[in-house]
């Protein structure tokens, strides 16, 4: 085995490494691969750790800067462990216009928290998209995977007290 094609070694024996080992032979190791193989890391783990992106860019003979440029850089990639209930407020123009600022504003004051991160205790993730394609809807929210429309501040956080006690 030459060094250029030498791969480095799995951060881990966790299992999944091995779905995302599939994804990488499955396109061929190469840089043009990267978006797919940090979705495979990301669908397998839940996010994208240092240790995972540093694996990527070694596996890939991509710059770990370009790796974690594009991790980046994509809202759908976090670089954070999820939380176990996911709140996603939409800030498109129709919902901003229709008050999703102060949803989140809300829901930050209620957890403790700023859009974007989860609570300490892992219960909570509250994130904010550019839009979520449901402009007729607005404001929009995405509670757990469901889509919740012409959401108030009161019924979101409803959900979100909810969620805070049957996780206790």
């Amino acid at each position: 085995m030459n060094i250029s094609s030498a791969r480095p070694p799995v951060p881990s024996d966790d299992p999944r490494w091995k779905l995302v080992a599939a994804a990488m032979r499955r396109h061929g190791h190469g840089a043009d691969a990267l978006i797919e193989t940090l979705h495979a890391v990301q669908d397998a783990f839940g996010y994208l750790d240092d240790d995972s992106l540093r694996f990527v860019a070694g596996s890939l003979h991509a710059p770990y800067s370009l790796v974690y440029g594009v991790a980046t850089f994509y809202q759908h990639f976090t670089l954070r462990p999820p939380g176990k209930h996911a709140c996603v407020v939409c800030m498109g123009t129709a919902c901003y216009i229709k008050g999703a600022q102060g949803l989140v504003d809300a829901v930050e004051k209620r957890l403790g928290i700023e859009a974007g991160r989860t609570t300490p205790d892992g219960k909570v993730s509250l994130l904010t998209a550019r839009c979520l394609g449901s402009c007729g809807m607005a404001p929009a929210a995405v509670l757990d995977g469901a889509m919740h429309g012409k959401i108030k501040t009161g019924a979101l956080i409803a959900e979100v007290e909810e969620w805070l006690k049957h996780d206790s």
